[in-house]
């Protein structure tokens, strides 16, 4: 029987009753999580659960990962570990799916990366991250003609023009609002954000209501200072027609964590 990997979740520093903590926690298909240390000591360690090499290797992966149900599966059971884990101390989260062949593999890691991790886990100590996406709601065009009343006499061809103009015009306001409102969320971010991220537009089914996505910022803040954060963004962004600001967290710093490259398993990937 071919033995699992080890699919790692997160780098923690390490903290009393953590394993306490892990021992109630399911990982990827409801394995059971615990600690790995490096084979030098320290305060650093990773966060493993035993998962299926037939579902891990390089070209499985490659498929599952066009699955949404599967890559909604593991993506779900990845962030409850680190939600977990979040509340009792910090953390570093690693990408989805990182895998190495075992845990010695993962015990090598700590030891060649120890001052790395260590560094960005004193940064990421005591702070949070909040999402921040700005979206332009989309202008109808039975709504561009009920501003543009085409005047008396107007033939057909005249008066479409003039509602397409009309629409037009609408829709670059928008964009024009959707502008101001990332000017006033940056200004209202900057004053209690200490790093900012900005990810890749969501467009298809990524993407969350209606809508199009022009601002998907990621904020780096003292917990502290959370709920004034929230509040302030919010705030910011009233106020403007056709606009959409949404604000999530907070969340463990996922996308403050770069931490270094996982060497990946033979026959897997680590995307």
């Amino acid at each position: 029987m071919t033995e699992p990997i080890s699919y790692t979740y997160a780098v923690v520093r390490d903290a009393d009753g953590l394993p306490d903590v892990l021992a109630g926690v399911q990982g990827v298909a409801r394995a059971p999580v615990h600690l790995v240390h490096g084979r030098h000591g320290g305060d650093v360690a990773a966060v493993v659960s035993p998962v299926p090499p037939e579902d891990f290797q390089e070209d499985a992966l490659k498929r599952h990962l066009e699955d949404l149900d599967w890559l909604e599966a593991v993506a779900r059971a990845h962030h409850s570990v680190v939600e977990a884990l979040s509340a009792h101390t910090t953390v570093l989260p690693l990408r989805l799916a990182t895998v190495y062949l075992d845990d010695e593999r993962v015990a090598l890691t700590l030891d060649a990366c120890q001052d790395t991790f260590s560094d960005r886990l004193s940064r990421l100590a005591a702070h949070v991250e909040w999402g921040v996406k700005i979206y332009v709601e989309p202008i109808s065009v039975t709504a561009a003609r009920t501003d543009a009343t085409p005047a008396p006499g107007l033939s057909p061809g005249r008066a479409y023009l003039r509602s397409r103009r009309a629409q037009r015009h609408t829709q670059e306001d928008a964009y024009r609002a959707a502008e101001q409102a990332a000017a006033n969320v940056e200004a209202a971010a900057g004053i209690h954000a200490v790093d900012r991220a900005r990810h890749r537009l969501q467009q298809g089914e990524l993407s969350v209501g209606s809508g199009e996505n022009v601002v998907n910022d990621a904020y780096l803040v003292p917990a502290e200072h959370a709920d004034a954060f929230f509040s302030d963004v919010m705030r910011a962004a009233e106020g403007l027609d056709s606009v959409r600001v949404e604000v999530t967290g907070p969340w463990a710093p996922y996308s403050f964590a770069s931490p270094p490259d996982a060497e990946p398993a033979e026959g897997t990937a680590s995307p």
